[in-house]
């Protein structure tokens, strides 16, 4: 698709000049304290626009107006038919409004518009797939016991779920938890990271034009400390599902405990691609490339560390340098552009501090180039630290930033256990021509998601989720339905006189 500079323009124009509000109860309103903060964009550094920062008392409006529409409205209730016209219609919305959303998301978070025009189509897609999952999968089990019962399982939506997702990839990541929340009848309170709130706005503007009922779904904008924990802590809230890093969800899970909430937590990952001496080199080459600089490497499932058998090693490496120095690092809004800004200054700073650590640790640092004019923006170039090994910091700690650590092994068993020997489990990938060895290694390695011969491809069905440091629960499939998002009741029915003892008679 051509890049259409006067469209980009009009965009650009259009969201520094438009503040954004919270959604509570089907209507924009400001923050009850009337606070805004900035939104700088990274490109430039300088302010997009002002965000109305939703603290506690915005939390509680929030999560009445949710509850209200739970147990008074029509929602939960609600044929699934007819509930699941809402949600197709949400999906039609999307498209109508891919081009904006693929400009809002690369214009709020730096990626480039090349790969934020994909997550539109798959946002769309997470809803109708959930459209079809719950009208297929969410349906109990019966069991008879003998002559004398029928037992038989039913889905109830829990109520109001809080939902707090991430600044990488936000209108997907979003729409992924927003989806299966409201597909399954229950009502949201969506807390956005507050970096990245252009499309969650959107997701408002889309959603009251769809026409669900006042207090379904509700977006309150603010900080973790103050907007977060008061979802996290409301008594009325009965699930938190969070997407982000290891510590906040950590400290997510204790604060839920006093209210017994459910939790869904999707964390952060160091994840090992495991090239050996018989892999398609070229095909491994391409996976390992786009694999860690894709979003501008701030992606969970990234393969930040990469094992390379040592008789491919230095061949292998000569052509990541040489890929290193071709990515295009530029203008998100232009379509050739591969490598965008990161989000944020202090996400900016974290990333480079963690280059100098490379070379303090003995980490030989290659890198792409940063062209002049994009210096005013928080550009990290592609990144190698050659010579790392697994005990470094830069292999144990996740960066989330276009570096790559590169770790040589010799042996089957010596890179399983490099590959478990850190705190992380997300993800992992295999690369071997000997099929039986590839079963072995994605079964040996301590993750939750395992690609053999293939980059990071995404299956709805299927569960995603990490081990470890990397998260508890599952997203996707039937697990977000069935696991997370409804609770099931059992009814037994007597359809006998069955044995009653008779105690006092």
């Amino acid at each position: 698709m051509a890049q259409n500079t006067a469209e980009q323009a009009k965009v650009r124009e259009h969201t520094q000049q438009s503040d954004i509000t919270l959604f509570i109860n089907g209507e924009f309103t400001e923050a009850e304290s009337g606070a805004y903060y900035d939104n700088p964009s990274p490109f430039t550094n300088e302010k997009i626009n002002r965000v109305a920062e939703g603290r506690k008392e915005d939390i509680e409006k929030a999560v009445q107006a949710a509850k209200k529409a739970f147990k008074e409205g029509p929602w939960g209730k609600m044929k699934v038919s007819e509930r699941m016209k809402y949600i197709e219609r949400i999906a039609d919305l999307i498209d109508e409004e891919a081009e904006e959303l693929s400009y809002l998301e690369s214009l709020d978070t730096g990626l480039p518009i090349a790969q934020t025009r994909n997550m539109a189509a798959r946002a769309a897609e997470n809803f109708r797939f959930y459209s079809r999952m719950v009208q297929i999968k969410l349906h109990g089990e019966a069991y008879m016991q003998g002559s004398e019962f029928v037992n038989y399982t039913v889905y109830n939506p829990l109520g109001v779920v809080g939902l707090i997702t991430p600044w990488n990839a936000p209108f997907m990541l979003t729409t992924w938890k927003v989806a299966p929340a409201l597909a399954t009848g229950n009502t949201v309170v969506l807390k956005p990271a507050e970096l990245s709130p252009l499309t969650a706005n959107k997701l408002a503007e889309i959603i009251q034009k769809a026409g669900l009922p006042e207090g379904v779904f509700n977006i309150v904008h603010g900080f973790g400390e103050t907007a977060g924990a008061s979802l996290v802590a409301h008594p009325d809230v009965e699930a938190i599902s969070f997407t982000g890093e290891t510590v906040t969800g950590s400290v997510i899970i204790k604060n839920s405990a006093d209210t017994l909430k459910k939790t869904s937590m999707e964390l952060g990952g160091k994840s090992p691609l495991i090239v050996f001496d018989d892999a398609d080199f070229d095909r491994a080459l391409d996976a390992a490339v786009w694999g860690l600089f894709s979003f501008n490497g701030e992606r969970c499932t990234a393969n930040s560390r990469v094992f390379l058998h040592k008789n491919i090693k230095d061949k292998f490496v000569e052509a990541l340098k040489q890929r290193v120095q071709n990515i295009k690092v530029g203008d998100p809004m232009d379509s050739s552009t591969q490598l965008g800004p990161l989000i944020d200054k202090g996400h900016f700073e974290k990333v480079k501090s963690y280059i100098e650590i490379a070379k303090e640790e003995g980490c030989e640092v290659i890198q792409g180039t940063v062209p002049e004019e994009f210096k005013a923006g928080n550009y990290v170039p592609p990144s190698l630290l050659l010579n790392a090994t697994n005990d470094m910091r830069v292999a144990q700690e996740e960066i989330f930033g276009p570096v790559m650590a590169v770790i040589e092994f010799e042996t089957e068993e010596e890179v399983i256990a490099a590959a478990n020997d850190v705190k992380y489990g997300l993800a992992g990938y295999v690369w071997t021509n000997d099929i039986k060895r590839g079963h072995r290694v994605a079964q040996a390695v301590e993750a939750g998601m395992l690609w053999i011969n293939a980059q990071n491809v995404r299956d709805l069905r299927i569960p995603f989720g990490g081990t470890k440091a990397s998260g508890i629960g599952r997203e996707g499939g039937h697990y977000a339905i069935l696991e997370f998002y409804t609770e099931p009741k059992v009814i037994h029915v007597a359809i006998g006189d069955h044995h009653i003892p008779q105690f006092g008679k």
